[in-house]
């Protein structure tokens, strides 16, 4: 009876040892990555990294924050730049001249700019200028202005 409560003891203990010297191992493979994982350029330790790294992401976020203040600052000013633009050019004066005159529409993403046209005859050449709001004009607009206005909306 004593052979086989021996046996079992040495089993026992042999499965003791498997898996001490198995903790050992995983003890140690475990210390390796941490130092590995701790070791830096510039930071001695896990705390000086977070710290580092907290400190930064606070510097992007106010970058961020200040771009998005400019996006919308240069989209607010961009739908009133003018964003459309058509030349037509004619001849206003059938039996003289040839395509010398021009009507040319600027207009921004509201509608609003203006129409430059210019008659050209050999005599002389005048030029005229005409505010647009919402597309429209209150002066009364000939039919290349419209055209040009036409053809310069912004889609």
């Amino acid at each position: 009876m004593n052979t086989k409560l021996e046996i079992a003891f040495f089993i026992l203990s042999a499965f003791i040892a498997f898996f001490f010297i198995l903790g050992i191992i995983w003890v140690i493979v475990t210390e390796k990555r941490l130092k590995r994982f701790f070791l830096g350029k510039k930071a001695k330790d896990l705390e000086e990294t977070i710290a580092i790294l907290e400190t930064e992401i606070g510097k992007l976020n106010k970058a961020k924050e200040e771009i998005e203040k400019n996006i919308t600052s240069i989209n607010s000013k961009l739908k009133k730049s003018i964003r459309g633009l058509e030349t037509i050019r004619f001849n206003p004066f059938r039996d003289q001249g040839s395509n010398q005159s021009f009507a040319i529409g600027m207009l921004n993403e509201e509608g609003d700019g203006l129409v430059i046209s210019s008659l050209y005859s050999r005599e002389r050449m005048s030029i005229f200028a005409k505010p647009i709001k919402k597309g429209n004009s209150e002066y009364e607009l000939t039919t290349e202005e419209r055209e040009a206005l036409k053809k310069a909306e912004v889609k």
